[in-house]
């Protein structure tokens, strides 16, 4: 059987289902044919491939390339000065109620151009890139107006054009009210509803559309609306739900059959119900919860017993998580929340792909899947999750490139 290239004398981490939590094969290898996996598996049972380029991976270990789920990778600025005032006492309410926060970050990107935007989000692109990850969501929600939401959602598009990998992008017009709107909120959803987003959606800048149902933020009532216009656009939903407060948003996520409902800290049991039974994922963001000093873990024993799945990100943003490394993301889910090494792992691939509603194309290392790969120059998988501040990756591909 003809194929492009072939990785060989690999061990892999299929994270295909059924083959145990990671997938483990021992003499692997992999062959995969314009950009797209052929056979992903034991050697002993592989067809006989003829390769126009084969790669020794001397027993190096290789998943599937990473994927952050979650991330706000494009804004203006920084919030480091806000970072020193929480660690002198001010918690994340106070600094949002006093005009810092998401507004803060909100005027810097208004008034940064869509190049500039890109240029600075590039390092922190290049940052996720470097640990094996090959494809990334990108959502708005710094420009809170219908031009600065575009320019965002554009700028993102610009960065899958600038770098090999794949972006998805996601419209949170919902994410704060915008100062000129203070006080009168749902007038400002009605913007987002009849203005915002119709224009996006005509436009296909967006895949997906988010919101921030919390006491800060946007009422239950005020994300049924816009998850209402997503669903007449044809627009799958997703929801920052129960961060500081339990407003009940994973349960209303769920009645939309949102791919994922993520922070999830004060999540309850009826939270965690409503999403089994939607098959929504949970994306766990401990970046966030390391940065606030949140004291309160999402409920990891609900999730495992009902078996939501169980993303991981590294919400890369200016104000709670200027984080830019999955692998340290991971050891925080270990040592914050208690997942297990497969979880973490699992988290950052075949979960991550459910997150997107990509999980038919990428995530695992299947036939018929992308063929994006991470190859690791480790002995045990333990160690992608035990390390801080260490990166083993040898090689990255992304479908070629």
């Amino acid at each position: 059987m003809r194929c492009d290239r072939l990785w060989r004398n690999a061990r892999l981490m299929t994270l295909a289902a059924g083959q145990g939590p990671l997938g483990e094969v021992d003499d692997g290898v992999i062959a995969a044919k314009g950009g797209t996996i052929l056979y992903a598996g034991p050697i002993a049972e592989a067809p006989l491939f003829d390769a126009a380029e084969t790669i020794d991976c001397q027993g190096r270990w290789v998943t599937p390339g990473l994927i952050d789920c979650h991330t706000h990778l494009v804004f203006g600025g920084n919030r480091a000065d806000e970072f020193q005032r929480r660690l002198a006492g001010a918690t994340y309410e106070e600094i949002a109620r006093a005009g810092g926060g998401i507004v803060s970050t909100m005027r810097a990107t208004r008034d940064a151009s869509r190049a500039a935007l890109v240029e600075s989000a590039l390092p922190r692109l290049d940052a996720l890139i470097a640990e094996g990850v090959t494809t990334v969501e990108i959502k708005s929600g710094y420009g809170l107006s219908a031009d600065a939401e575009s320019k965002l959602l554009q700028a993102a598009r610009d960065l899958g054009r600038r770098r090999p990998v794949a972006v998805t992008t996601t419209f949170l017009g919902a994410h704060a009210v915008p100062p000129e709107f203070a006080g009168h909120a749902d007038d400002y959803v009605t913007l987002v509803c009849d203005v915002m987003l119709p224009a996006i959606a005509e436009s296909g800048l967006a895949d997906a559309v988010d919101g921030f149902c919390e006491a800060i933020a946007f009422s239950p009532a005020q994300i049924r609306r816009v998850f209402e216009t997503a669903r007449r656009h044809g627009l799958p939903v997703k929801l920052h739900a129960e961060q500081l407060t339990n407003q009940h948003g994973a349960a209303l996520a769920a009645e939309f059959g949102a791919l994922s409902a993520d922070h999830l800290e004060h999540l309850d049991e009826d939270g965690v119900a409503a999403m089994a039974e939607a098959g929504t994922t949970a994306v766990l963001l401990p970046g966030a919860y390391y940065f606030t000093r949140e004291t309160k873990p999402p409920p990891i024993d609900a999730l495992r017993r009902r078996q939501v799945p169980m993303a991981l990100a590294t919400d890369c943003n200016p104000g709670t998580s200027p984080l830019t490394s999955p692998l340290l993301a991971m050891n925080m889910a270990a040592t914050l929340f208690r997942l297990t090494v497969p979880e973490c792992i699992a988290g950052f691939t075949r979960e991550a792909a459910r997150a997107l509603g990509q999980h038919e194309k990428i995530g695992t290392l299947e036939a018929g899947k992308f063929c994006d790969l991470a190859v690791w120059s480790i002995e045990h998988p333990a160690e992608l999750v035990y390390r801080m501040g260490f990166n083993p990756l040898h090689a990255r591909y992304w479908r070629y490139s």
